[in-house]
């Protein structure tokens, strides 16, 4: 104080004898124990004393405004040390925003040491003390009374309400304020820090808060510093982070995208609706206009309206020949007569071309002893070059894979709500079931028990401890259990724990449990228990991921409880990983065998998953053998032609049909053989897919060349071998055609980053092409024989018994399916007033599917993947119901930034002097705006955290003097100094050597009551520090997703967390990093697929029409109009799964996918064929061109393709997976009747109306091949 100052208080005194002086303490020095190691203060009322020199380095440390004149206070050396311990956790938690931390040691400085204490504090309750020492009676300050002035207050709340606590995701207040931090304000947060009931606070100290002079007292009401202030001038203001009055407004999301709406309803709809309105407009107009022109040319007033004279245009097709006709011609010659001598051959040699086969087939299979099965969910659903499986694999690398995850969520259905009612006061506060006191501790038995099972693994016991995650270790070997009794230290008697008399309970579970969820990382509970918040492993238990069922944040009111073991991961370590899993299968019979009435408990381990896949992929076998069943027997039985009952057994073709069943299956196992010579891994998509695929293509490719050889009549002098390859010189172009454009298209789909798509794509493309082979090899040779056993009356399957019966031999005959679609089916579908209706209701139904192609969901519901009974369906069902948290994303900064230098740090940092662009920063604003960005909290920073520990002001951060080594704060010893001076220079951020030289330090050190900042629990797997100590790696920052349940919810915070890290990087960038960012979370491997399944799907979609379509160009010899009908036909098949998936709830994935590549191909089946069958007709008119294909091609595509699969198909219904039902019924399904309604109804009207003309040169060697045969007959009937 000025002289000028001391004389006027000397001149008051004089003028007013009774008033107190200025200058007077209260108290001085330290007297009795109040408890623990916290005393009491000794009342003094004289004046301040002036403070010993080894107090002067304290003072400036702590109080600086009083370092003046001769130092004279009313504290002494003792009273600052105490006052220095005490302010250790406010210093660790608070410094981050100086201004904050300048406020809240003004307050205690002033109470403590100011020269002028008697102006604001008022001693109510004191006690004699006897010193032990001196033998002097002292007197304790028992309870005080500290006159606050209420702006002061107010000021110092807003400074400090925003500063962060980066290891808990959380704000510092939270833990110094006794309350939520939304709960928290000015005076209950002093109110709370001068509680003796907090621990903290020797006796209790009450604050009274006014701006006025009261009862004789002037209010503490020193000047300020806002957040937005300098405390000096070598500070700066906190940051954005702890400030918000910095950062400036807070960040907007961007509005959500407008609904594209057409007089407010759907545009799509809409526009689809117009179009199709149109098009009816157009169509019946231009047929009616038609009909008019016709009646007014060609009909006479005395001529009947007949349809054929009505529509001319249909009974004539003059087209021109094109240059390409010729080629065409020759180029179907050459197949024809390719495969005519083949099938020649084939019939003439079956010995050798049996053994040939089976020798092929021998050499292929036998590729099935490499076989591998991948079912690794990662290697099934990402590419290895993808952007996830790069950045899982760096993340792995280099802090160790993922853990895996054991988990209950556990209710308490028969136990109410009771009511805590705290005293002395304070309102009731109502608990959920689960906390009740008995069930807790039943709850408690459990997770004890599953910590002490037991597995055996190679002879060994295997225990939770041997595979459990403890960060600590082997300073402290506790597994991390994720649970809220870690509040109470998983002990029976800390759950038990209470104070009170025997009248009252001043405190128990209940008070500790409300302390502790406000305050996670809190050291210990700051009530009257003192019991530790912090888990047994060493680090906080989080109320969001240990509770369920509340609202808001009130904890209080859960209706579940979580409990998470955390195990250690192994991806490269098989026998690592395989003990875990033995003890995760222990775990799983135990809670599975766990009886207790009070609780209904849902769970599930890291193998859950796949195990249930694999029983439910066990228990749908018998449901799939039946459906192959199914089909198999319908193959063999129809396909024969049996003319009577008595010839019954020589004319079936059972052994033909079972033979040509083995072909497909042969042809999927030759697939299978060669890729695994090639060492690529087989997918269960592949194996439960391509049999269904080929048996579709290989099966009606056999009824096709079967029906056609019984309906052919054997030409004069003509032998069988001759009538064979004939026969298979008319079909086998097209089974080539279909095969072939098949093939192409599957192995250009092989071209997809999809694993699924393109691991089934590739072994799709090969099993039908050697499908096809063995078709014109091995079965052609097998129906020679065949034949040669019907012609002699030998029975089928017993071939050695002849009938003694004397039969006709194989004669032509036409099967009732094949009468029925010449005799009324195609005459009735291509009627004149038929034909419109069609093309009306499937070019509506196109409509429909086009309005609705971008409303199908993307993505699998992981509940679909598992059975209906399975106890995973359970623990799912709970998840979404209970979940209040998502999973964790750690924001990955790649080695190579340099942290050792203030740009490098101040790009990443989120405290004091950090870029407000920073990459914690941005995190933090993205928090903000958690319901947009799915960012549910502000991220752990581990650099932010150092920079605190490393504080020169702090205890944190010590060595020993004589051997620079470091030197733990709980530590008692006068060895160990601070690492850093207190000075300016010391009280800046390390950087270069410094930097490196403590931040081990930092990484090694266990929080403790001294220091709460120590980094080996929080960060010790955070960061990577390069070898020698020398520079920093790869390094994390994590926080939290909110909560996903969906499969949109789960791809939109992947996609937004990859914008937020693109932009950190962008950032980074512009002040001259080099080095990435990326998020990483468990789940995104697995769910990047649907960041590109639209351009993937329409890349495979349009690369297999396009294969589609340059084959058939080529095989039907240059029919460019035809190639276009028959792909626009299928792409319409394609658009109509897409609104067939949209009305029956199937998402767009990757096994829907694979299913979409497949239905491509079956769609050829059902209509290539038809349409060669046009292009090769000789018929006058485009009608009649349809009526023959559609008549001998379409009972063939029906029997072959429509009803082998539709039996199998139905029998799919009543499998039990889940996934079975809607992906492979459902889907199966659709394509089957899409394809059979595209193929047999619209096709041949389309061809009615604008097939390609007649090719004449086709027409004219058609003509003259079968002049004066049965065929010519056939031709024109």
């Amino acid at each position: 104080m000025s002289a000028r100052g001391l004389a006027l208080g000397l001149l008051l005194l004089l003028l007013c004898p009774a008033q107190v002086f200025p200058q007077s303490c209260v108290w001085y020095g330290e007297c009795g124990i109040a408890f623990g190691d916290k005393r009491y203060n000794c009342e003094y009322s004289g004046p301040p004393k002036p403070l010993p020199k080894d107090g002067y380095d304290l003072v400036q440390e702590l109080c600086p405004g009083f370092f003046f004149d001769n130092v004279s206070l009313c504290c002494d050396v003792q009273q600052l040390r105490t006052l220095k311990d005490n302010l250790q956790v406010p210093l660790q938690l608070l410094s981050r925003c100086p201004s904050c931390f300048y406020n809240l040691m003004n307050l205690f400085c002033e109470l403590t040491c100011s020269p002028r204490q008697s102006q604001f504090l008022n001693v109510t309750a004191t006690e004699d003390y006897v010193d032990p020492i001196t033998n002097q009676t002292k007197t304790n300050v028992k309870e005080l009374q500290y006159y606050v002035g209420e702006s002061f207050a107010n000021a110092m709340y807003n400074a400090c309400r925003d500063v962060e606590f980066p290891s808990s995701n959380d704000k510092a207040l939270g833990l110094l304020c006794g309350k939520d931090t939304k709960a928290c304000n000015a005076t209950n947060w002093i109110e709370f820090m001068f509680n003796k009931d907090n621990g903290q606070a020797p006796f209790t100290i009450t604050p009274i808060f006014s701006d006025l002079p009261t009862r004789g007292m002037e209010p503490m009401n020193n000047a300020t510093k806002g957040c937005a202030e300098s405390v000096d001038e070598f500070t700066e203001p906190c940051s954005c982070q702890d400030c918000s009055a910095v950062c400036g407004p807070k960040p907007q999301p961007p509005p959500p995208p407008v609904p594209w709406r057409i007089l407010g309803l759907d545009a799509m709809y809409v526009i689809m609706w117009a179009t199709y309105m149109a098009f009816l407009l157009m169509f019946f107009g231009a047929l009616f206009a038609m009909w008019c022109y016709r009646k007014r040319y060609f009909v006479s007033e005395y001529t009947p309206i007949d349809s054929n004279i009505a529509f001319p245009i249909n009974a004539s097709d003059k087209g021109e020949a094109s240059c390409c006709n010729p080629l065409g011609v020759a180029f179907e010659g050459c197949l024809r007569r390719l495969f005519t001598w083949w099938g020649s051959f084939c019939v003439r040699n079956p010995g050798c071309i049996l053994s040939f086969s089976l020798a092929f087939i021998a050499a292929c299979s036998s590729g099935l002893v490499f076989v591998q099965v991948t079912t690794n969910p990662v290697d099934l659903w990402s590419a290895p070059g993808s952007q996830a499986h790069q950045e899982k694999e760096y993340f792995d690398a280099h802090f160790g894979p993922f853990f895996r995850t054991e988990q209950l969520i556990i209710q308490a259905p028969h136990t109410s709500v009771h009511t805590y009612e705290p005293y002395p006061s304070g309102s009731n506060v109502p608990f959920g079931p689960p906390l009740n006191i008995d069930i807790l501790h039943q709850v408690l038995d459990l997770q004890t028990a599953i910590e002490n099972i037991t597995a055996s693994y190679n002879n060994e016991t295997v225990t939770l401890q041997d595979i459990c995650l403890a960060p600590l270790s082997p300073y402290n070997e506790n597994c991390t259990i994720m649970s809220v009794l870690n509040y109470f230290q998983n002990s029976h008697s800390m759950l038990d724990h209470k104070v009170g008399d025997d009248f009252f309970v001043y405190a128990d579970y209940h008070t500790h449990f409300l302390y502790c969820v406000r305050a996670p990382a809190s050291l210990n509970d700051n009530g009257l228990l003192q019991d530790p918040c912090l888990g047994t492993f060493g680090g906080p238990v989080f109320p969001w991921l240990v509770l369920g069922g509340y609202d808001d944040q009130n904890y209080n009111n859960a209706t579940a409880l979580v409990i998470t073991f955390p195990v250690n991961n192994y991806y490269n370590d098989t026998e690592k990983l395989q003990r875990a899993q033995a003890w995760e299968r222990e775990f799983i019979n135990f809670v599975k065998n766990y009886k207790n009435p009070n609780l209904t408990i849902s769970f599930t381990a890291e193998r859950s998953i796949g195990d249930e896949l694999n029983r439910e992929s066990n228990s749908d076998v018998f449901t799939v053998v039946i459906s192959y069943a199914v089909m198999f027997l319908y193959i063999s039985i129809a396909l024969g032609h049996i003319k009577s009952c008595s010839r019954f057994l020589v004319d079936s073709k059972v052994s033909l049909g079972i033979a040509g069943i083995l072909i497909v299956l042969s042809s999927v196992a030759c697939s299978l053989g060669i890729f695994s010579y090639a060492g690529i891994p087989l997918t269960l998509i592949v194996i439960e897919v391509i049999p269904f695929l080929v048996l579709a293509v290989g099966v009606d490719n056999i009824f096709i060349l079967v029906q056609t050889y019984q309906r052919d009549e054997r030409l004069q002098g003509e032998t069988l071998d001759q009538q064979l390859g004939r026969v298979l010189g008319e079909v086998a172009p097209s089974m080539f055609l279909s095969s072939f454009s098949e093939t192409i298209a599957f192995f250009l789909g092989a071209l997809s980053v999809m694993p699924a798509v393109h691991t089934f794509s590739l072994f799709a493309g090969m099993a039908v092409l050697i499908d096809f082979l063995l078709q014109i090899t091995c079965f052609v040779s097998l129906l020679g024989l065949d034949i040669k056993r019907q012609e002699r009356n030998r029975l089928d399957i017993l071939c050695c018994v002849r009938d003694p019966e004397d039969g006709t031999g194989s004669q032509a005959s036409e099967g009732l399916l094949f009468r029925f679609f010449r005799n009324c089916y195609s005459p009735l579908l291509l009627k004149d007033w038929v034909r419109p209706i069609v093309i009306a209701v499937f070019v509506g139904v196109l409509s429909f599917s086009i309005a609705v192609l971008n409303k199908v969901e993307i993505g699998l519901d992981q509940s679909l993947s598992m059975p209906e009974d399975s106890y995973v369906t359970d623990y799912f069902r709970s998840l979404s119901q209970y979940l209040h948290a998502g999973p964790p994303v750690y924001f990955v900064v790649e080695e190579g930034h340099d942290y050792t230098s203030l740009l490098g740090q101040n790009m990443v940092c989120g405290g004091l002097g950090c870029n407000n662009d920073s990459l914690v920063q941005q995190i933090f604003d993205a928090a903000q705006l958690d319901n947009y960005t799915r960012i549910g909290f502000a991220p752990s920073s581990w650099l932010d955290d150092y920079f605190d520990w490393v504080k020169p002001q702090s205890s944190c951060c010590r060595v020993y003097n004589s051997t620079d080594q470091f030197c733990n704060a709980s530590v008692v010893d006068p060895a160990c100094v601070r690492c850093r001076p207190l000075t300016p220079e010391g009280r800046q951020r390390p950087q270069g050597g410094d930097f490196m030289r403590f931040l081990p330090m930092f990484l090694s050190d266990n929080p403790n009551l001294k220091c709460g900042k120590g980094g080996h629990a929080a960060y010790g797997s955070a960061v990577n520090i390069l070898g020698n100590d020398t520079g920093v790696g790869a390094t994390y920052f994590m926080t939290y997703h909110t909560v996903l349940q969906t499969s949109a919810d789960f791809i939109d915070a992947m996609k937004k967390a990859r914008l937020l890290a693109g932009n950190i990087t962008k950032t980074m960038s512009q002040y001259g990093s080099s080095h990435r960012v990326f998020p990483y979370s468990v789940f995104y491997v697995f769910y990047e697929q649907y960041l590109t399944i639209i351009e993937d799907t329409v890349f495979n979609l349009c690369t297999s029409l396009g294969a589609i379509f340059l084959v058939t160009v080529v095989l039907l010899g240059c029919e460019l109009w035809a190639a276009v009908i028959l792909c626009v036909t299928i792409a319409m098949i394609l658009v109509n799964m897409f609104g067939v998936m949209w009305l029956w709830g199937i998402s767009l994935n990757a096994v829907s996918l694979v299913n979409l590549v497949m239905s491509c191909g079956i769609s050829v089946e059902f209509c290539s064929h038809i349409t060669r069958a046009f292009t090769v007709s000789a018929k006058g008119s485009r009608v009649e061109r349809a009526e023959e294909a559609l008549s001998h091609m379409g009972s063939s595509v029906f029997s072959g393709i429509t009803l082998t699969k539709f039996g199998g198909i139905v029998v799919l219904a009543f499998a039990k997976s889940q996934i079975f039902q809607i992906f492979y019924f459902r889907m199966y399904l659709a394509m089957v009747l899409l394809g059979a309604t595209h193929g047999l109804v619209f096709l041949p009207v389309l061809l009615s109306y604008i097939g390609p003309s007649i090719n004449k040169a086709k027409s004219l060697v058609t003509q003259e091949r079968y002049k004066g045969t049965e065929r010519e007959r056939l031709l024109n009937f």
